[in-house]
């Protein structure tokens, strides 16, 4: 059996299950597993060892369609912070553009931690949009986030919540509360649930709340393909759901497994309180912070930012992409009929 939704019909995939974005780091292979295995795969906003975002993101997309002729999306991170956010915004619609497989490949784009307008206002994008199927959605952590994107025209959203690994809102809510505050507020706009998913059961509540589908990053983080060190990859089996703190990251609260690195850091209270931290920060510092991030290529996984999510005390074993979302999809349906069988 096959589970219908109207993201599964809008995106022109087999499964409602989409690869989180996991920028700043390389996401390619496990883009191409998660595509090639009937989900949708996507190639992270990456910034590291000093290479362009733009020329990366350029070159990755290539060897997607070189590899595949399943859809894919891509994702920008939009921050206030994100310098090279408008360029990419500017540029990579232009190359879409310039190349057939990409632009009838390439069908998502999903623009987080910061504005949901940039993307979509750029001239080169807007062209974009009149010339392919790609739709907009935009990541939205607490309701009143939700609403400025649905203000903007978003084809669609992302509500992640508390549990998730990589950045989060001030507001600290949770996916179950929040799936349900847009869902009774925006009833109709297409909806992807972030934060706490791993397993069947996850997918069918989230089916069941009123998702039309759900993106994952610590399941596939620990995926056969994925790019990420063994010994990141290998954190997550034994994990424990309490592994994971939230701290103060680059561009807002960010989830990280509890090493060295993140017990360093502590947690801001608000906006306001980050943005006055910002004053002080000096292109040495951002440098410095970096590092941290890419010392996990290394394995340095003490002194490293390890980005996991809660779920990782759901996760017991290192699969193939193929594996996992067909596992999923399986136990998802048993879950669903199972349920289907108590309305009498």
């Amino acid at each position: 059996m096959v589970i219908k939704t109207k993201i599964t019909e809008m995106l022109g995939i087999k499964h409602p299950i989409i690869g989180a974005p996991m920028g700043p780091f390389y996401t390619t292979e496990m883009c191409l597993a998660i595509s090639e295995a009937g989900g949708l795969g996507m190639i992270s906003h990456t910034n590291l060892f000093g290479k362009s975002s733009l020329d990366d993101m350029k070159a990755n997309m290539e060897y997607i369609v070189e590899h595949t002729d399943k859809p894919f999306g891509l994702n920008i991170r939009t921050a206030r912070m994100q310098v090279d956010a408008k360029s990419l915004c500017r540029q990579i619609p232009k190359f879409i553009m310039s190349n057939p497989k990409i632009r009838e490949q390439c069908v998502y784009a999903i623009t987080s931690a910061g504005s949901p307008r940039m993307l979509p206002e750029t001239r080169t994008y807007i062209k974009l949009k009149e010339s392919s199927n790609i739709k907009h959605f935009h990541v939205g952590p607490a309701l009143w986030l939700v609403d400025k994107c649905v203000a903007s025209g978003v084809d669609g959203l992302v509500c992640t919540g508390s549990e998730g690994g990589g950045h989060q809102s001030y507001e600290n809510i949770s996916t179950l509360v929040l799936l349900q505050q847009v869902k009774k507020k925006h009833p109709d706009i297409p909806l992807v649930a972030c934060g706490g998913f791993a397993t069947g059961e996850s997918l069918a509540a989230a089916l069941a709340l009123g998702a039309d589908a759900i993106a994952m990053g610590s399941r596939f983080i620990a995926s056969e393909e994925s790019e990420f060190h063994p010994k990141y990859k290998g954190i997550v089996p034994p994990a424990k759901a309490s592994d994971t703190i939230l701290v103060t990251g680059f561009l807002g609260p960010i989830r990280l497994w509890r090493n060295k690195y993140s017990l360093d850091h502590g947690l801001v209270a608000d906006k306001e309180a980050k943005m006055a931290e910002e004053t002080g920060f000096t292109l040495e510092n951002l440098m410095e912070d970096q590092k941290h991030y890419e010392q996990i290529y290394d394995g340095k996984i003490e002194d490293g930012a390890v980005l996991l999510g809660q779920s990782i005390g759901i996760i017991d074993s290192i699969k193939s992409c193929k594996d996992i979302i067909e596992n999923i999809v399986a136990d998802a349906e048993k879950r669903l009929k199972s349920a289907a069988a108590m309305v009498q």
